[in-house]
This record gives C-alpha cells, sequence and structure tokens, in this order.
C-alpha cells in the first residue's frame, strides 16, 4: 500500500490507538464486562459535563509539557527518562518559593514562581546533560539515578529544611493562596473543576516548542546532533553544547509541568512515595504523538480522556479501573512497535520491482 510519509505519521498513532482499544475490549469480553457500556461510561465521564472537560483538560495539561520535554532530548538522540524527577523538582521548588513570599504581589510573585520552578527542572535534566557531553556518560542510567536522589530529596527538604510555618505537617505544605494558578472565572466556567491557567501557558509552550525545531538555529542544530553527530560536527556545529541545550530545554519544560501540577492542580506539595506519574506519561505521549505540536496535543487530551473516563468507568460500570492501565499499556505497546505497523504502509521502490521480476533483470532489492 503506498502512502506518503506525513499520511504514515498519522496513520500508526490512529492505528496503535484502535488496537489498544480493542486490547481492552478483549480483555473485558474475557472478564465478561461489556465493553461498549464501559467505553460509553469512559467518554461520558471524561466529556460529559463541564466539570469532566476541565478535569480533562486539567489532567492532559502537565502532560504536555513533559511530552515536549521528553521530545526535544529526543531530538537530540537522547532519551531522558528522568522527566519525573525534573517535574517534581520544578513542583516542590515553585510552591517554595510561593509559599514564602504570599505578601508579594501576584503580577510579580507568579511569573517569578514559575522561573523557580523551570530552572529547577532544567537544573537537574542539565546534570545528566554535562555528564554525557563531558564525560560521555549514558543519560538513561544518570537520569534514572537522578530520579531517586530527586525523590528522597525533596523529601527531605520539606520536612528537614522548609520552616514549619510553611506546613501544616511533616508530609504536606500549607495551600498556596497568592500565586495560584487557579482562577475562579475559569474553575466556575468548567463546573468548578481544577482547571487552571496552565492549558493557555501549555498552548503557548506547543507554539515556542513548534517555532523552536522549525525556525530557529537552534532547533535545527539540535536535530541535526540527533540526527547525525559526526557530520554536524564536521559542518562546524558543537556537540557539547547541543548535547547540555537540549537537556536544559528538556528540563525546563518538564519542570513547568511540575509547576502546573503545584500552583494549578494541588496548590500544595506533599510527600511523594513515588516518582511523579505525569513525567513517565509525558514519554508516552510525546511516542504517540509522533513527535509533532498538534500530536503532542492530541495525544495528551487522549490520555487525560483515558485517565478520568476510567475513574467515572470504574464507577458507572462497575469495571476495574486496571482496564485503563491496560488500554493504556497496549497503546503504548502498538506505538513502539510501529514499525511492524509501517510494514502495512512500506512504500514498493525500484528495487522492490526489479525483486518481482517486472522490469525482468531479476535483481533482488528491499523493499
Amino acid at each position: 500500500m503506498r502512502v506518503s510519509p506525513k499520511a504514515k505519521n498519522i496513520l500508526v498513532p490512529i492505528i496503535a490507538v484502535i488496537a489498544g482499544f480493542l486490547v481492552g475490549a478483549v480483555i473485558m469480553l474475557l472478564w465478561s464486562y461489556d465493553p461498549i457500556e464501559a467505553y460509553s461510561s469512559m467518554f461520558q465521564s471524561a466529556l460529559g459535563s463541564m466539570n469532566g472537560v476541565g478535569e480533562t483538560i486539567r489532567e492532559a495539561t502537565p502532560l504536555i509539557f513533559t511530552a515536549i520535554g521528553f521530545q526535544i532530548a529526543s531530538a537530540a538522540g537522547f532519551f531522558n527518562i528522568g522527566l519525573p524527577g525534573q517535574a517534581q523538582a520544578g513542583w516542590l521548588a515553585s510552591v517554595w518559593f510561593a509559599l514564602a513570599n504570599q505578601n508579594m504581589p501576584s503580577y510579580l510573585l507568579v511569573p517569578l514562581e514559575i522561573i523557580i520552578g523551570v530552572v529547577a527542572g532544567a537544573v537537574v535534566a542539565g546534570i545528566a546533560g554535562v555528564l554525557r557531553a563531558y564525560f560521555g556518560t549514558n543519560e538513561v542510567i544518570v537520569t534514572i539515578m537522578l530520579n531517586y536522589v530527586v525523590l528522597y530529596s525533596c523529601q527531605y527538604l520539606m520536612q528537614q529544611t522548609m520552616s514549619s510555618k510553611l506546613r501544616i505537617s511533616t508530609d504536606s505544605t500549607k495551600t498556596v493562596v497568592n500565586g495560584s494558578l487557579q482562577v475562579g472565572w475559569l474553575t466556575k466556567m468548567f463546573g468548578y473543576s481544577r482547571i487552571n491557567t496552565g492549558i493557555f501557558m501549555a498552548i503557548i509552550a506547543l507554539v515556542i516548542f513548534w517555532f523552536l525545531m522549525k525556525k530557529t538555529t537552534t532547533g535545527f542544530e539540535i536535530k541535526s546532533v540527533g540526527l547525525n553527530p559526526f557530520a554536524s560536527r564536521y559542518a562546524g556545529m558543537s556537540a557539547k553544547k547541543n548535547i547540555i541545550v537540549s537537556m536544559l530545554l528538556s528540563g525546563a519544560f518538564a519542570g513547568m509541568g511540575g509547576v502546573i501540577q503545584g500552583l494549578g492542580t494541588y496548590q500544595n506539595y506533599f510527600t511523594q512515595t513515588a516518582s511523579v506519574d505525569i513525567g513517565f506519561d509525558g514519554m508516552s505521549v510525546a511516542l504517540l504523538g509522533a513527535g509533532s505540536a498538534l500530536g503532542i496535543f492530541l495525544a495528551a487530551l487522549l490520555f487525560s480522556i483515558l485517565k478520568i473516563g476510567g475513574l467515572g468507568m470504574q464507577t458507572l460500570a462497575g469495571i476495574p479501573y486496571e482496564i485503563v492501565s491496560i488500554v493504556i499499556a497496549a497503546i503504548i505497546f502498538f506505538v513502539g512497535i510501529k514499525y511492524v505497523i509501517e510494514l502495512l504502509f512500506k512504500n514498493k521502490t525500484p528495487q522492490t520491482i526489479e525483486a518481482t521480476g517486472t522490469t525482468g533483470t531479476g535483481k533482488e532489492g528491499e523493499a
């Protein structure tokens, strides 16, 4: 089947999503659940009311930021698996700064707390970038280790270093009042959900991401280093600089995802028993979104529909929430083996025609 590369990039994620839903349906049937009722309950819960829509958008917002962060590192040829730690660093730093400066005017506090969170995420990712650039260490191993370093460091900082005046207990900070990203008119519009102004920042971030990667020299160099570091070095590009820049940008966006969680969704920080899930989910969103700004936006919405709707599926249809996890895992599985799906759309080349004997040469070629 002859399909253009652009169409292929669209079809592969769509087929992966459909296949994931089918796998979920088969599992439901095996356990005597009605998949039609289940999926109806899912979409009804996520999109059937203004509150549901607001919560769905709220769930998608931080995923957009972490997905952008993952994609920037991926474009440079690196697998940044440290997004959870970078997001957590941004979360704690922004909330801590906001609580410590509640008397500051909000028009100053909000930009500063965002900058603090973004810088915190960038610093954590920058450690891995510097180690990779100057010592050749594997960024996957370093970022995995940093996730645990940040997890327990944040716990120590909140419990042992943060002023007790900013906490209600050793496990939770006070609620951020001045500097919160939730605004009354938006919350009321969406049925008093936890939607916040972070969604507007996420849309701006997608535009910035698109412009950075498509229209700037920095984006071109990042992609060039990712595609061929040797050729880019021959062309005069600094591999070390672009490694560090790509990781700093990746961590900055991940840190912003943490800011949204802290100042938008929860409005506080509380002890985390494991790495924050928006980091790992952001990786999945980036993979499903095929690296494009629009793809990331749509994939983030799909994941949030699954997560928010999964709660409704459990409540309304009595189906275990774990089924949603299976659907998500199946979708990512099919995205991960997309080369199998791509075989369906692999174009015939002149060598293939020769292999079929059409030209009469009898030469063997590759598809």
